[in-house]
């Protein structure tokens, strides 16, 4: 009898399992067959490849300490764009902010048509002290060699304030005039907050300006994509949030010599731990729900099984898309414990020992749930916990079925053809963000297409835009800015 219970029971299973798989279709994420895409202008791409080697040069570094930057670097790379690419200087207006943030307006035929927006920061990293020696080229030098451009930002983001410039410049030559307005906004400060576009968005907000979309940074045509191990055109929809918490103990201090038995440093260091331990559960919600199951689609054969029936295999898909670190960010809030400070000597004890701990926000949660989850954590410890500075909550998800999706998508199919498009969690952050209060839908995507690890290179060393992808990314904008503006 039992034997034929679970054989029941087995087949029950088995009809179910196989039913969901035949009845799986992915969340709905629109295709662009609707959408009939403008020809695009003639344009150089040796002198594209030159123009990001001079942007190079300009070492508009934006460094941890505002005082240690160099401004006159951000206003003679604004001085050489002007001259570089005239023609887009002479169809827009252009509106610098006091803090160098740049807005350019391209007036529309039909004012009463919501923009489009496109962004590319000014601002880099610093390369890592040390490390000049370990790069192929000098990181400033822009150096065009091996069928690329080297050097900090040409990818990040150099890489695309100037080819978004030469499809302008393209376009403005050709005698294109867009029906719909189109704005550039370039920040002067995204690797230290975003506060140049942060006002930019304020502005246009004042001004009543309605977007129709806004593409940024964020994403690219991974070519070993996770799951399907080919190329995905990954459009970010959304961004986690950002909140560093400070954790402080107090303690009397003294002469290491003769150390009590409550030292701050220790204090400190068992609440980190305590914190540290209560990581957030690793969870599957939208956008990531769409990734996998548009990627798992593509796949097919037993991964795509997986994700039709995520009520029975949702632990093995978690746990698969877990291994490297950055699939197991997008599954969860990450802590990440940053910065000590103690004592100023080493024989002294601290009388106060602090922390700072770096949270990405999921969208499915709040900086109010991260504080929560803290203070539990620490329970009655002895220390003191508070915001370094007011928490960025997570960005809203952007629509893979507007209007706003459908151009995107088909400006990025036209150079990755017969990549799977998918949604994606962008889990640093972009200027972008600032632009959701005024944007229908706000986009992560440039067309570079780059392995899982050659992205390694951005903030890192040897970074560097191959011809090949520089000739996307002028195709990609000048495709985008006709079709959706034209």
């Amino acid at each position: 009898m039992w034997k034929r219970v679970a054989l029941g029971l087995f087949l029950l299973l088995g009809g179910t399992i196989a039913a969901k798989t035949a009845l799986f279709a992915p969340s709905s994420v629109a295709t662009a067959s609707d959408i009939s895409l403008a020809p695009i202008p003639d344009f150089d791409l040796n002198s594209a490849a030159a123009h990001l080697g001079q942007a190079i040069k300009f070492q508009t570094v934006s460094h941890q300490l505002a005082t240690d930057n160099d401004p006159s670097q951000w206003t003679a790379l604004q001085s050489w764009m002007q001259t570089a690419f005239p023609a887009a200087h002479a169809a827009m207006e252009r509106e610098v902010l006091a803090n160098g943030t740049l807005i350019y307006r391209w007036l529309g035929e039909d004012t009463s048509l919501p923009a489009i927006i496109l962004m590319a920061h000014q601002d880099v990293v610093p390369v890592t002290p040390g490390t000049e020696k370990d790069w192929k080229h000098p990181p400033f030098e822009g150096r065009i060699a091996d069928g690329a451009v080297w050097g900090r930002g040409a990818v990040d983001d150099k890489g695309s304030l100037i080819t978004l410039f030469e499809a302008a410049d393209a376009l403005a030559r050709s005698g294109f005039r867009p029906r719909r307005t189109l704005y550039l906004v370039s920040g002067h400060d995204e690797e230290v907050g975003g506060t140049g576009a942060k006002e930019a968005a304020a502005l246009f907000a004042k001004r009543g300006i309605k977007a129709l979309f806004t593409i940024d940074e964020g994403s690219v045509v991974i070519t070993d994509a996770p799951v399907i191990d080919q190329p995905a055109i990954l459009i970010g929809v959304a961004e986690k949030g950002y909140g560093t918490l400070r954790v402080v103990a107090k303690a009397p201090g003294g002469h290491s010599s003769m150390p009590p038995a409550e030292i701050g440093s220790v204090r400190l260091a068992e609440a980190i731990i305590a914190i540290h331990k209560r990581q957030f559960l690793r969870e599957v919600h939208p956008p990531v729900t769409g990734m996998i199951e548009t990627l798992a689609d593509r796949k097919g054969g037993l991964v795509r099984m997986a994700a039709a029936n995520q009520w029975l295999f949702g632990s093995a898909i978690r746990n698969q898309i877990a291994k490297s670190p950055a699939g197991a960010a997008m599954l969860h809030t990450t802590i990440a414990p940053t910065m000590l400070e103690g004592s100023p000597k080493e024989n002294v004890l601290p009388q106060t020992a602090t922390a700072l701990i770096n949270y990405r926000i999921a969208p499915w949660q709040r900086s109010k749930d991260v504080m929560a989850a803290a203070k539990q954590a620490v329970g009655t410890m002895p220390v003191s916990l508070s915001w370094v500075s007011p928490p960025r909550e997570p960005s809203p998800v952007s629509s893979t079925t507007s209007l706003g999706w459908k151009l995107v998508r088909a400006a990025a199919e036209s150079e990755a053809k017969g990549a799977v498009v998918s949604p994606f969690l962008v889990v640093g952050g972009t200027d972008s963000r600032s632009f959701s209060g005024v944007s229908q839908d706000v986009y992560r995507f440039a067309p570079a297409q780059l392995s899982s690890h050659e992205t390694t290179m951005i903030h890192g060393t040897n970074e560097h835009m191959t011809i090949e992808n520089l000739g996307r990314m002028v195709r990609f904008y000048a495709r985008l800015i006709a079709t959706a503006a034209g």
